[in-house]
């Protein structure tokens, strides 16, 4: 194998991977020198693990070593990998066409993904939700669509609103339209905080499932008739927020929102990218609620993790709003939208959830993580535990070492990536019970052993 060269930059020591028999890797010293990764720093980046190939839920790295992956690769791998199903669709698209531009073309994957998607995407009552569908390279640009879609509804109803009402302690996405809608204090876009737009942020929802939400009720309620005239639409993560903080919330918030967006007409947007395709225990989370939004934003899952795809659904409604603006058209046209590949695979991951394993297997996931994390509430900087669906978060009372952490449960068989003071799994759904189990013993090892590591330092 060719090595790529290191040109000019010195040579860096790369810490080894656990059980690793060599003191360095030359490919793993290359990617030190010259790439540079997601949340990190390019010329002091953070130890990375170089993964060889991955099957079922587990990946194996360039020693050798095989550890569970925790995460479903930032909870998109539902199915895990090199699933026969997917590969097999995979294979069969190649051999037609792995791309073709969307504008003024169309194409067979991408009219059945969006028939899958219409049928699958309903009310409590199976009813269908949405009546369009747009598709979109990834779940930050899907948000982007989400908001133009609300800006020039607004205008084709002849209210010039352009200013998004959101939550704090949520987060959509890192391009400049999604940051903007992201928690703008606690969020992870405070430095860019003067070049984007203003919205409009009430309180982040109480915690629990079963919270009095009768305060952040009126406050938002305020908000909103204050700020109507200027408003848009409402954006939303349902019932779970994400990386905000992995922070869940009454379902009840939901509906209450949806009676705010209907009595000062705006539209309501629902972010599904994490919560979507059975992760919260729910079909989407909006099923938690009962409660169907005007747009709503999938992805991340949606291909089962082998591809970049999203897709935007709204209703008649909203379509003829955009229809009716200025430019009469959505302003928006991705190069690779509604990629051939993506859509075939994505078809293929829709077929398999369509079969009904998930929910049992997500059942059965958020009793194994309640049981196997709930110890780690007595541990010391512990702030709280919780659990809903296939996610489990361990909250710390200070930020996360992240590369001790990360080390700490690879020693154990196990691959997560926390990040702010949280520790937390999404597994794939085909997880079995001792998987789960590993996962959560190396959670509970790798708190305790952190917090070990702390009251020495202090």
């Amino acid at each position: 194998m060719r090595v790529p060269s290191l040109r000019t930059t010195t040579p860096t020591t790369v810490r080894p991977s656990p059980g690793s028999q060599v003191a360095a890797d030359p490919l793993l010293a290359f990617d030190r020198a010259h790439l540079w990764h997601p949340y990190d720093s390019a010329t002091t980046p953070g130890p990375v693990w170089r993964v060889e190939s991955a099957s079922g839920v587990r990946l194996r790295l360039a020693d050798g070593t095989e550890v569970i992956d925790g995460m479903s690769s930032w909870w998109c791998a539902i199915h895990g990998y090199r699933h026969p199903v997917l590969d097999a669709a995979a294979r069969d698209q190649l051999a037609r066409m792995s791309h073709v531009m969307f504008g003024g073309l169309t194409h067979e994957s991408a009219i059945m993904l969006a028939a899958d998607l219409l049928e699958l995407v309903t009310d409590r009552a199976g009813r269908p939700a949405f009546d369009h569908v747009f598709f979109a390279d990834s779940g930050s640009v899907a948000v982007e669509v989400a908001l133009k879609m609300a800006i020039q509804y607004q205008a084709g109803r002849g209210r010039p609103r352009s200013r998004i009402l959101a939550l704090r302690g949520g987060y959509h996405g890192d391009t400049l339209g999604a940051m903007s809608v992201c928690d703008p204090v606690e969020g992870m876009h405070r430095l860019f905080a003067g070049g984007l737009p203003q919205q409009v942020f009430a309180p982040c929802p109480p915690s629990g499932l079963g919270a009095d939400i009768a305060e952040w009720t009126a406050v938002t309620s305020r908000l909103v008739a204050e700020h109507a005239d200027q408003l848009a639409a409402i954006i939303v993560e349902p019932v779970l927020q994400g990386a905000g903080g992995m922070h869940v919330y009454p379902p009840a918030c939901l509906r209450v929102l949806r009676e705010l967006a209907d009595a000062f007409g705006l539209l309501l947007v629902f972010d599904e990218i994490a919560t979507g395709f059975g992760r919260t225990g729910e079909f989407f989370a909006l099923h938690h609620a009962d409660v169907v939004p005007d747009i709503c934003c999938v992805g991340k899952a949606l291909t089962g993790g082998y591809l970049t795809l999203a897709a935007v659904l709204c209703s008649a409604e909203v379509a003829a709003g955009v229809s009716a603006s200025e430019a009469e058209v959505l302003m928006h046209g991705p190069t690779f939208m509604a990629n051939p590949l993506a859509c075939a695979i994505a078809r293929a991951n829709l077929g398999l959830l369509r079969e009904g394993k998930w929910r049992e297997q997500v059942a059965g996931i958020q009793q194994r993580l309640a049981c196997g994390l709930e110890p780690c509430r007595g541990l010391p900087g512990v702030r709280d535990v919780r659990v809903l669906g296939a996610v489990g978060v361990v909250q710390l009372t200070k930020p996360v070492d992240v590369p001790a952490v990360t080390r700490a449960v690879l020693r154990r068989g196990v691959w997560l990536r926390p990040f702010r003071d949280l520790v937390y799994t999404m597994p794939p759904y085909i997880c079995t019970d001792d998987d789960i189990d590993a996962i959560t013993a190396a959670i509970r090892a790798a708190v305790a052993e952190v917090a070990q590591v702390a009251e020495v330092g202090e």
